[in-house]
C-alpha cells in the first residue's frame, strides 16, 4: 500500500488536508457549544424563553393633564326692555367700563310725561285717601269707600313705578365692571324689547373649563392649586373652583372650572390651554408603552414572572405618559418585568427567564 502511495504523491497530500479540515471542524463545533451553555441558563426543555428585566417602583408625582377651554369669567348679552330708537352710543366697543356706567341710551319718547301724569295721580289719591281717613274717623263714610279710595292709590302708585321703569330702560348701563366687547345695533336704529344691544365680558377674571375621566374625578378636590399652560408656552396659576356634581351623559366625563386672575385683562378667552393638576406623591413604574397588553376582561395591564418562574399577569393604572415611556401604578413594589416574548406566554404559564441584556 505504501508503495503505491509512494507512486502517487498527491493522494498523501490530499488525506492530509482532509484530516486538518475535521481537526479544525470540531474544534469549532466544541467552542460554539461551550459559549452557548456560558450565554443560555440551564432551562427544561420545551419551556418558552422570555426576557425579563427588573424594575423597583419610585415616587412620582400624580398628575392629569388635561385639556381646556379659557372663558371670561363673566359674560352677558345686554337686550332691550323697551322700543324705542338709538339715540347715543355713550361707549365705544372693547373700552373697560365700571359697574353702573351709562352704555347706550334709547330715546325717551313719551315716558318722561307718564312719569309725571303717574306722579300727579299719585299726589291726588293720596290726598283723597287722607280725607277719608279724616272723615272715617268722624265715621262720615263707609270703610268700602275708603277701601276703595286705598286701592286706587295703591294702582296709581304701581303705574307710576312701572312708568319709571321703563324710563329708566332707556339707559342701558353696566351691571358689572368689565370690557364692551360687541355692540349689535347702530345710532338711528330702532330696537323692540328683547332685541340683542351688546354685550358685555369680565375678563379680570377667567375660568378654564375642562372635563376629567369619571376614574380620576374623586381625586380632585375644590381649592386645588392648577397650573395652566397657553399655547404660546407662557404658564399662569390658577384654582379649582368648580367640579360638576353630575357626570356628562354622553362622555361619562365630569366638568370641572379653574380660576384664573388675569389683572393685566389680557385677552385670553376663547383660546385653548392645557392644565396640570397635581394630587399627591404615589409609587409608580415607567415602563414602554409597548408592553402594555389587554387580558380576557378587557382589563389593561403587564405580564410579568414570579418566583416560580411564571407568568403574571396585573392590571395596571396609567398615570401619566412621555416621550421617555409611561408611568404605570398597580405593580409589585419589585418586579420582573417580561420585556420580549411577553405575546407568545399566558399568564401561569412556566417559563425560562433570562435577564435581558444590560440589566443586572
Amino acid at each position: 500500500m505504501f508503495s503505491q502511495l509512494s507512486k502517487r504523491p498527491w493522494l498523501i497530500a490530499v488525506a492530509i488536508s482532509l484530516l486538518l479540515l475535521l481537526w479544525l471542524l470540531s474544534g469549532s463545533l466544541f467552542t460554539a457549544k461551550q459559549a452557548a451553555s456560558a450565554d443560555q441558563p440551564a432551562a427544561e426543555p420545551g419551556l418558552a424563553k422570555v426576557e425579563i428585566q427588573w424594575l423597583q417602583a419610585s415616587p412620582m408625582q400624580r398628575e392629569h393633564v388635561l385639556q381646556g377651554q379659557i372663558e371670561a369669567w363673566r359674560r352677558v348679552e345686554l337686550r332691550a326692555q323697551v322700543s324705542g330708537n338709538v339715540v347715543r352710543l355713550d361707549q365705544d366697543k372693547g373700552s373697560p367700563v365700571a359697574a353702573g356706567e351709562l352704555l347706550l341710551s334709547l330715546s325717551a319718547d313719551n315716558r318722561p310725561a307718564q312719569v309725571a301724569r303717574g306722579e300727579a295721580d299719585v299726589r291726588q289719591r293720596q290726598a283723597e285717601v287722607d280725607a277719608a281717613l279724616r272723615l272715617r274717623e268722624r265715621k262720615l263714610i263707609s270703610a268700602n269707600e275708603l277701601i276703595r279710595l286705598q286701592s286706587e292709590l295703591a294702582k296709581a302708585k304701581a303705574e307710576l313705578d312701572m312708568a319709571r321703569i321703563q324710563l329708566k330702560d332707556t339707559k342701558i348701563v353696566a351691571p358689572f365692571a368689565g370690557v364692551y366687547d360687541q355692540r349689535m345695533v347702530e345710532l338711528g336704529d330702532f330696537v323692540q324689547p328683547g332685541q340683542s344691544l351688546l354685550t358685555l365680558v369680565d375678563i379680570e377674571q377667567l375660568k378654564v373649563s375642562a372635563q376629567i375621566p369619571q376614574q380620576d374625578v374623586g381625586q380632585l378636590h375644590i381649592g386645588q392649586v392648577v397650573h395652566v399652560q397657553l399655547l404660546d408656552g407662557r404658564k399662569m396659576e390658577g384654582t379649582l373652583h368648580f367640579i360638576a356634581a353630575a357626570a356628562d351623559p354622553g362622555s361619562r366625563s365630569f366638568r370641572v372650572e379653574v380660576k384664573l386672575a388675569n389683572p393685566e385683562r389680557l385677552r385670553l378667552a376663547g383660546a385653548s390651554a392645557t392644565l396640570r393638576i397635581q394630587t399627591g406623591e404615589m409609587l409608580a413604574q415607567r415602563i414602554s408603552p409597548a408592553l402594555l397588553s389587554l387580558d380576557q376582561a378587557g382589563r389593561q395591564g403587564v405580564k410579568w414572572v414570579n418566583e416560580q418562574q411564571r407568568v403574571e399577569f396585573t392590571p395596571v393604572q396609567l398615570i401619566s405618559v412621555d416621550s421617555q415611556g409611561a408611568w404605570v401604578s398597580g405593580l409589585p413594589h419589585k418586579v420582573a418585568l417580561i420585556t420580549l416574548g411577553q405575546g407568545f406566554v399566558e399568564p401561569g404559564q412556566q417559563v425560562a427567564a433570562q435577564l435581558a441584556k444590560g440589566d443586572s
